[in-house]
C-alpha cells in the first residue's frame, strides 16, 4: 500500500469521526425529542420512589414525558435486561441498584447481561442504608433479644425485596453474625416484602427507610438497627450495627441511574448534568433525606467505578457466604 493511500485513509478515518463527533453533539443538543423510559422496580420500593422522583424532575425540565415502567421480580434483573438490549440512544434508563448490578453476577448462572459492559453509567442518585425491623407482635426492643428470642422460639423468617437485594445480602450477613438461621422469603419487590411483614407471613425483614418511612413513622414496625458502622443521618434515632452488637453487618443501599452502552457520549453527559443538577440542590436534597436516602450525585465514570468496587467486594462474599437464589 503506498505512502499515498495510507495517507488517504487516514484522513477519511478522521473526517469520519469528525461526522461521528458532530452528529453526536447534534443528537445531544435537541435531546431529548420523544418520551423516555425509566425501569423502576416493583410499586413500593425505593428504585420505584427514586424512578418517579427524577422522572417528574426531568420531565419539568424537558416538557418531555418521562414515563416509570415498574417491573419487578427477579432481584431487579427484569428491569436491567430490558434496558441492556435497547437502542443505544439513551432513551432508555434503568435505576440500578446492588441487585442486577453486583450480586447477580454470583448468584445467576445464566446471566443475560454484563453490568459492566452492557450499560452506560449515568449517575449515582443515593446511598443509605436497610433497616432491620419486626412485626410488633415480636416480643424484643433491641437486636440482642432479637437474637436470643430467634435462638429460644425457632422458626422465624425474613422477607426481602428480591435475591441479591441489598436487605437479602444483610438478612444473610445478620444470619453468619449472629449465629441464627432466619429463613429467606424473596418477593417481587420491597413493597411486597414490607406487606409480607405487616401480614405476619414473615417476623422479620430488612428494609430501606424509604419504603418503611410511614410504617416506621405509624410504629406499624419496630426498627432496631441499621446496616451501617455508624447511625444514618437520614434516620439517626436508629441505633447503628455496632450499637446493636453486629458490627460487620455493613451493607450500604446505593441506587444509580443507567443506559445502554455505546450511547452517545454527548447524550450520557447531557444526562449526567441535568441528573447531577438536580440532586445538588438543597432543596431535594433536604426532602431525600427526611424520606431516609441521601443524595449522592456523580461522574458517569466514579459510578462505573463504585460498580466495579462492589462486584469485587460482594462477588467473594456471596460466594464464601454460600448464598443462593432462593
Amino acid at each position: 500500500m503506498t505512502k499515498l493511500r495510507v495517507g488517504a485513509l487516514a484522513l477519511l478515518g478522521m473526517c469520519m469521526a469528525g461526522v461521528a463527533h458532530a452528529q453526536g453533539a447534534n443528537d445531544a443538543k435537541d435531546f431529548p425529542t420523544r418520551p423516555i423510559r425509566i425501569m423502576g422496580g416493583g410499586v413500593g420500593s425505593t428504585a420505584d420512589f427514586l424512578s418517579r422522583f427524577i422522572g417528574q424532575k426531568l420531565n419539568e425540565k424537558w416538557a418531555q414525558p418521562v414515563v416509570v415502567d415498574s417491573r419487578s421480580g427477579a432481584g431487579g434483573t427484569l428491569a436491567a435486561d430490558v434496558v441492556a438490549k435497547a437502542a443505544p440512544d439513551g432513551y432508555n434508563l434503568v435505576m440500578g441498584h446492588a441487585g442486577p448490578m453486583v450480586s447477580a453476577v454470583a448468584l445467576y448462572k445464566d446471566l443475560p447481561y454484563d453490568p459492566v459492559k452492557d450499560f452506560a453509567p449515568l449517575s449515582r442518585m443515593t446511598t443509605g442504608v436497610v433497616v432491620l425491623v419486626t412485626h410488633p407482635s415480636v416480643p424484643v426492643i433491641n437486636t440482642k433479644e432479637l437474637i436470643a428470642f430467634i435462638r429460644q422460639k425457632g422458626n422465624f423468617s425474613y422477607s426481602s425485596a428480591g435475591n441479591g437485594t441489598i436487605s437479602h445480602l444483610a438478612g444473610e450477613l445478620f444470619n453468619g453474625l449472629a449465629g441464627v438461621k432466619v429463613l429467606h422469603v424473596p418477593y417481587k419487590s420491597a413493597g411486597f416484602a414490607l406487606t409480607a411483614l405487616l401480614s405476619s407471613e414473615t417476623q422479620i425483614s430488612f428494609l430501606s427507610p424509604v419504603t418503611a418511612h410511614a410504617q416506621l413513622k405509624a410504629g406499624r414496625v419496630k426498627a432496631l438497627a441499621v446496616s451501617s458502622k455508624t447511625r444514618f443521618a437520614g434516620t439517626p434515632e436508629i441505633p447503628s450495627a455496632v450499637e446493636a452488637g453486629i458490627p460487620g453487618m455493613d451493607a450500604r443501599l446505593w441506587f444509580g441511574l443507567f443506559t445502554t452502552a455505546k450511547t452517545p457520549r454527548a447524550v450520557v453527559m447531557k444526562l449526567n448534568q441535568e441528573i447531577t443538577d438536580v440532586l445538588n440542590k438543597p432543596d431535594v436534597k433536604q426532602m431525600l433525606l427526611t424520606q431516609g436516602a441521601e443524595a449522592a450525585p456523580s461522574t458517569p465514570e466514579e459510578l462505573g467505578d463504585f460498580v466495579k468496587s462492589e462486584l469485587a467486594r460482594w462477588t467473594p462474599i456471596i460466594k464464601a457466604a454460600g448464598i443462593k437464589a432462593d
